[in-house]
């Protein structure tokens, strides 16, 4: 008989066999479109036509520096940074041209290309990590992050939380809609449709504060994308940048109107009260818009006309010498490519989730980088879960009122909030607390928010074994002269956590999967757990095939382990292995012959 072990082993090697082998087997796909990488001046675009009928150039600007500190007098010792000599910075890894991570790892983008000449300009480093937007601000502000780089357009509402530099770029918004939508412009939205943003950006204050309306909100621009192209959302107001690095000839969507941002420039975020790395940075951004640097980025990656009356930098600054993006668009325009028809059931199963290519450049990355530091987290915060959940148990059933109550109100409370709150309210309230000890490093922390959630919920599991074990044997421990918390030990608690190994092992399922949600602390490219880096393929390519490359991976995890304690729970309750005769009877059966 084959034992459950060696079939579950079996099944991890097929599954990446299987991998293997279809990579191997199948015919070369097209190549994929890395939207991750610079488009070049080829993709030049001129200042919209297709303007909403409200639109308006920039208004009155108070915020733009009028001049900045000479470069050569700033004192890079004083800045505040969290490292000397090196800017920590939060970003995104899914906001092409802008913000992405490459097809190498690397975070790169025109916004964090254009902030790493600036850190070489004044003598610093620059160390970048990604976190999600929603919790970029508060991040900046806590000093988690030295600067927060993801194209943040200047609000007045998000001067009262971080400061700002001087302005790098100044977009506009795109409305976004599928191919054949009856909706023409910014005008045609209306109550009832599902109109998508990304939450917590100026497109999501847009839609709702000027528009009056209330928008469909996702966590990050390519969910929203992937939502509009499968006719789950109606529209989407979306940054420019974001708008044209998306949407790829022939897919099932166009960009039909855009309009001003009604707000102010984008700028890098900073520590309100950290103004000398404002003055720093703003000095900075000066020098490479003065020897060009700006410009030759501008042009590799978001190349497009500026508005009139608006240059990046201070008032004092240069004005970019840039190509005629106007004559080149008209020059290198063509006839729009044909609007995919649509597609079989099967046909868009296969287009998303089966690019064999994809699954060649996922797995590597998956198994080198994802999978060590998703065993990572899941491993460590699994000991803190075990040995406090085993105390909360203990203490759940004890006699004495000041044991039970704490671990029922601890209980409770872990168990009712949700893991990504608990998450972000450990790192962003923590954090900044114990910042010294951890060395800013997120995984501390996010070790330590998931093994206090997963411990309220061991707790209880063990407190259900301990107290399913009949009370007889308590009592019989006692007849034979063992203590107490003797008895507890070698009689009651191994009888109760031997009862309850499936439930436990479902806690360490689930623990396993919400490792993911540790990104939110910010990771740099090397701490990435399995779902960041297929979410990042995922967001290069557009293509959904990464993504199934890391739940394959994840059930790679799952499954064997779940068989594994179904095989050692058999184990432990009949005390020897499956078809093995009892030793009793067969010494009974031999005195009898």
């Amino acid at each position: 008989m084959i034992s459950l072990p060696r079939l579950c082993r079996a099944f991890v090697v097929a599954l990446i066999g299987a991998l293997i082998g279809a990579m191997g087997l199948a015919s070369p796909a097209a190549a994929q479109v890395d939207q991750c990488a610079p488009p070049g001046i080829e993709s030049a675009s001129a200042l919209p036509t297709n303007l909403a009928k409200a639109a308006t150039g920039p208004g009155a600007d108070k915020y733009t520096t009028a001049t900045v500190k000479p470069l050569d007098s700033i004192d890079i010792t004083a800045l505040g940074l969290i490292t000397p000599g090196t800017l920590t910075v939060g970003t995104l890894s899914d906001a092409p041209p802008s913000i992405c991570i490459n097809s190498a790892g690397q975070f790169t983008g025109f916004d964090n290309e254009l902030l790493r000449a600036v850190a070489d300009r004044l003598g610093l480093r620059i160390n970048f990590v990604g976190t999600e937007f929603s919790g970029l601000l508060a991040q900046v502000a806590s000093r988690r992050f030295d600067v927060g780089s993801s194209s943040i357009t200047t609000t007045d509402a998000r001067r009262q939380t971080v400061g700002f530099t001087n302005g790098y770029d100044f977009g506009y918004f795109s409305l976004v809609v599928p191919t054949g939508s009856p909706i023409k412009g910014f005008g045609d939205l209306a109550p009832g449709q599902r109109i998508g943003v990304v939450q917590g950006t100026v497109q999501e204050s847009y839609v709702i504060d000027t528009l009056h309306l209330q928008p469909v909100k996702f966590p990050d621009y390519n969910t929203v994308y992937a939502s509009l192209k499968t006719r789950q959302i109606d529209a989407w107001v979306a940054p420019s940048q974001q708008a044209s690095g998306t949407v790829q000839p022939g897919d099932p969507a166009q960009i039909i109107e855009n309009t001003f941002s009604l707000d102010n420039f984008v700028a890098w975020a900073v520590a309100k009260e950290n103004q000398p790395l404002i003055d720093a940075l703003n000095s900075g951004l000066d020098a490479v818009i003065a020897d060009g640097t700006w410009a030759r980025l501008y042009t590799e990656w978001v190349p497009r006309a500026l508005p009139p009356g608006w240059k990046p930098g201070s008032k004092a600054a240069p004005l970019p010498q840039l190509p005629d993006f106007d004559a080149i668009a008209a020059e290198n325009q063509t006839e729009a490519p044909a609007a995919a028809g649509p597609k079989s059931t099967l046909s868009y199963l296969k287009d998303a989730f089966l690019n064999w290519d994809l699954y060649k450049q996922a797995i590597p990355d998956l198994l080198k980088t994802g999978l060590p530091n998703t065993l990572l987290l899941t491993a460590s915060a699994a000991v803190i879960g075990l040995v406090l959940g085993m105390a909360l148990a203990v203490a759940g059933i004890s006699r004495h009122r000041w044991l039970r109550w704490p671990a029922r109100v601890y209980t409770d409370i872990f168990r009712g909030l949700p893991e990504v709150v608990i998450i972000l309210l450990i790192g962003l309230g923590v954090g900044p607390v114990v910042g010294g000890l951890t060395g800013n490093n997120p995984y501390p922390l996010g070790i330590a928010a998931l093994g206090l959630m997963a411990a309220a919920y061991v707790g209880e599991i063990f407190r259900s074994g301990i107290q399913s074990v009949d009370p007889g044997q308590l009592e019989a421990s006692r007849a034979l002269g063992f203590s107490y918390s003797t008895s507890m030990q070698l009689v009651v608690v191994p009888q109760g956590v031997r009862r309850v190994l499936p439930a436990l092992m479902n806690q360490f399922i689930s623990l396993l999967k919400a490792s993911s949600l540790v990104y939110f602390l910010g990771l740099v490219a090397n701490q990435r757990e399995l779902f960041q880096v297929g979410r990042d393929l995922n967001a290069q390519t557009g293509n959904l095939s990464p993504l199934v490359a890391a739940g394959l991976l994840y059930l790679a995890l799952t499954v064997p382990l779940t068989h594994l304690v179904n095989y050692i729970d058999n184990r432990l309750r009949r005390g020897r292995p499956p078809g093995q005769e009892d030793p009793l009877e067969l010494s009974t059966s031999q005195e009898m012959i």
